[in-house]
């Protein structure tokens, strides 16, 4: 399938003409549409890291009203509704074969693994701690992007991701006292299968645009979350709340839809590896959302932590993947 926009399409520029030769008029026009593609692609991935942020204080809130499966399975329902509704106006035809077994990754880690492990995991961790173990996960996208992908980003490149990730894991081990709890482990294991998600669903990007690859993910979960959101709904509390209510839609369309849209156009535009970088700055967002949203206590390392972490991130979107 051909991408529908060149925001999502993969493209080859010129960066030299051959010995002796001198062809300004031929290399000059491509590099303007060459930066412009970028830019956009930086600006939707900064939207979609934007949307990220907020989703562990809405699922904070939406705890406060829901059981875990239930936020879990009813969030993914309502996202796949608004999914299938744009794909019945936009008269999407169904992906080729060859793009589903990429689409069932992205379900799997997107759509069901990372919001079902983080949940459980913010019954008993704070937003500010989920939010710095999750900031692991630009490293972890690199890693199985390079490993899926063949991408080989530059030494500069690594560095300034390692970097970037060992601030965030001695704020992480400063805070837990250096113990990892059962949260932890729900947080690392959602690191994993969100990443593989965030790789399948960018080499996709590449080939249809960024809103039907989270579409038809979500779309094709719906036989196992709606009877799961029906038999959780049936077992769990439920008890409606401007909290409870409000974090559900946020992680629901949010979250979960427009914000996935967003990240996966990015990544088509500026690769997966640069584009992960960029979500090193949503635990520091997440951060401030936490003490805004929740009235949680911010660490006295997280200024700190969010210098090193931004000079990373200036490095990383400079050093060429």
């Amino acid at each position: 399938m051909r991408a529908e926009s060149s925001a999502t399409a993969p493209t080859r520029i010129a960066v030299g003409s051959p010995a002796g030769t001198s062809r300004p008029s031929v290399r000059q026009p491509t590099a303007g549409p060459e930066q412009g593609t970028r830019r956009l692609g930086t600006l939707q991935a900064a939207l979609g890291v934007t949307a990220f942020s907020l989703t562990f204080p809405a699922t904070a809130w939406g705890l406060e009203g829901f059981g875990p499966w239930s936020l879990v399975a009813v969030r993914s329902v309502l996202a796949a509704l608004i999914a299938g509704g744009y794909l019945l106006a936009a008269g999407a035809r169904l992906p080729a074969r060859r793009h589903w077994p990429g689409l069932a990754v992205v379900g799997a880690g997107v759509v069901l693994g990372f919001p079902l492990l983080t949940t459980l995991a913010l019954r008993t961790s704070s937003t500010a701690h989920a939010a710095v173990v999750v900031g692991l996960l630009p490293l972890t996208t690199a890693l199985l992007a390079a490993l899926r992908g063949g991408v080989r980003p530059s030494r500069t490149f690594w560095a300034a991701a390692l970097a970037g990730a060992a601030a965030v894991a001695a704020f992480t081990a400063g805070q837990s006292g250096g113990a990892l709890g059962t949260a932890d482990l729900y947080l690392f294991g959602a690191l994993l299968v969100c990443a593989a998600g965030y790789t399948e669903g960018g080499r996709l990007a590449r080939e249809m645009p960024g809103v039907r690859v989270i579409g038809w993910a979500l779309v094709s979960c719906l036989p196992l979350t709606v009877p799961v959101a029906a038999v959780a709904l049936a077992h769990e509390p439920v008890q409606l709340t401007a909290h409870s209510v409000t974090g559900l839609l946020w992680v629901a369309a949010g979250s979960q839809f427009l914000g996935l849209v967003l990240w996966y156009r990015g990544m088509a535009a500026i690769g997966v590896p640069r584009a992960s970088q960029l979500q090193l700055a949503q635990s520091l967002l997440t951060l401030v959302w936490s003490v805004l949203l929740l009235g949680e206590h911010l660490p006295v390392a997280a200024p700190l932590t969010a210098v090193a972490v931004l000079v990373c991130i200036a490095v990383t979107q400079r050093a060429r993947g």
